[in-house]
């Protein structure tokens, strides 16, 4: 069998992402692959979340948490919490917890107690009651439990993203991957419209089979050259801008962070929301907000308030988001793989969830040799499907909001440009309904289970009774007490995560 060439043009996290999982999956004798990057991009090293994807990822390629998470100034991640998202009472907070194996019964209770709710019945389904997750978070725990308690937690990850791309890379290097360091001046095209090679700025040609555009928004192979188009998510999320820069931990007199989170933090500000991801040696925070309601400058301040860096001299940076997809992800020899492919805000983390599922798909495609236009036209509508609706569950968040402090939460709120998909659920909820039917009817489980909405609907108060609630008593099948109960002495089994990470 001849042997393929994979060129992947760009470095960064998607780039050596994709370079391991092709080199892991195919024999260096039938595929060759390389990365292409040039030395003139520049180092942003945001601090990301990750969902328990990553783990399975690091897994797969046997690279250990006392390896890469040190070197990556990595902390564990239990879940998103919520803050001022809502204006209704006891829901000024939620937590969105990743599920645990002793979560299967009080997810039962979570459910029921919500449907409970629904029917105007007296019952306290906040959903940071009901999940263990959610009581470590609380206390600063890791999810490791000690070896008596043999219930495993789903977790992901805190990580400076550059650095989990350094990782990866020399990873990459032990696989057999070839590193090529030079800027990409023109792609030549061949007689069929394919992608034949890419010239450098030393005047060689770096031909390849295949190419994976990893080139960030630019988009150079994916979209400027082989003119894919890219479907603008504009009208359903209104966020384009974002401001971030670090802030300390608190630490002992040893220099160490006296507590490490194990969650992330997403509050509402006036024009968006900002994010807390804690790292080892610092906080990552950003402003996600809408360069049409506020301005930049003013966006940088309202951050460095809520940090109390008014004063301070740590500089921030502005970035530009362009949220929204390809029409195609594969088109021609040609994979787009992260932002080059498209790009939704990082309120709930999938940036990278998306490039590794993307490039998994593709992986089983190609190995099968399933590469005629009407697979990838399968792929393409797969990919696609799942970038919706990963989108519509972030655009719930917006459109279920309560707050009437700007003009920007009331337009989120107002807003009638919603998907099909995201009609049925709300109105499933609102009409008091089972929305795990109509969950499991529109086959989109796969996106966000039928648990996920209940904690972000739950979470926000969305119940349309403003009356008196009424005494029922169904309310005891699951006594909250009782759940709670559980959880805080679930919670005992597991350890500060600043101990946790001490490998």
């Amino acid at each position: 069998m001849q042997q393929q060439k994979i060129l992947v043009l760009g470095g960064g996290t998607a780039g050596w992402m994709a370079a391991n999982l092709i080199a892991d999956a195919f024999d260096a004798k039938r595929v060759k692959v390389c990365v292409l990057e040039s030395p003139e991009i520049g180092i942003v090293g945001v601090g990301e979340g990750s969902t328990p994807q990553l783990k399975a990822l690091f897994e797969k390629l046997g690279i250990t948490e006392s390896d890469w998470m040190p070197k990556a100034n990595a902390t564990f991640k239990n879940g998103i919490r919520f803050r001022g998202w809502s204006s209704k009472p006891n829901c000024e907070e939620y937590f969105h917890p990743f599920p645990a194996k002793t979560d299967r019964d009080t997810a039962q209770a979570f459910v029921y107690n919500s449907y409970l709710r629904r029917q105007n019945i007296d019952v306290d389904v906040h959903p940071s009651k009901y999940f263990l997750p959610s009581y470590l978070a609380q206390q600063s725990l890791g999810p490791h439990p000690n070896e008596s308690f043999p219930f495993s937690v789903s977790y992901g990850y805190h990580f400076d993203a550059y650095l989990v791309g350094e990782v990866l890379k020399q990873h990459a290097f032990k696989l057999g991957v070839e590193h090529i360091e030079a800027t990409v001046t023109q792609v030549n095209q061949s007689s069929s419209g394919d992608i034949s090679g890419l010239v450098t700025e030393q005047g060689s040609t770096i031909e390849a089979d295949f190419f994976i555009d990893c080139s960030g928004f630019a988009g150079l192979l994916i979209g400027k050259t082989l003119n894919v188009d890219f479907d603008s998510f504009s009208e359903n999320l209104f966020n384009d801008s974002a401001v971030v820069m670090p802030s300390q931990h608190v630490c002992d007199e040893t220099g160490s962070p006296k507590q490490l989170e194990s969650q992330t933090t997403a509050s509402a500000l006036s024009n968006g929301w900002a994010w807390e991801i804690p790292l080892s040696n610092r906080i990552g925070n950003g402003y996600v907000y809408s360069a049409s309601h506020i301005s930049h400058d003013k966006a940088e301040t309202e951050l460095r308030a809520k940090l109390g860096l008014l004063e301070s001299d740590v500089q921030a940076r502005h970035l530009k988001m362009r949220v929204g997809q390809r029409k195609e992800h594969w088109s021609r020899n040609c994979l787009a793989v992260g932002l080059s492919q498209g790009f939704l805000e990082p309120l709930e983390a999938t940036a990278l969830h998306l490039a590794q599922v993307t490039i998994e798909t593709f992986i089983q495609y190609f190995a099968a040799g399933r590469t005629s236009l009407r697979e990838k036209a399968e792929f393409n509508k797969a990919i696609y499907s799942r970038f919706e609706g990963i989108r519509d569950y972030i655009v719930c968040h917006y459109k279920v909001n309560s707050r009437t402090d700007s003009e920007y939460w009331r337009e989120c709120a107002e807003n009638t440009n919603l998907s099909d998909s995201l009609r049925s659920l709300l109105s499933v909820w609102n009409a008091g309904e089972d929305i795990s039917i109509e969950i499991e009817r529109q086959g989109i489980a796969q996106y966000y289970p039928t648990l996920s909405w209940h904690c972000l609907l739950s979470g926000y108060g969305v119940f349309d009774f403003t009356g008196e609630l009424l005494k029922d008593d169904r309310a005891q099948r699951f006594a909250v007490e009782d759940v709670v109960d559980f959880n805080r002495r679930c919670a005992l089994n597991f350890k500060p995560q600043v101990t946790q990470l001490d490998f």
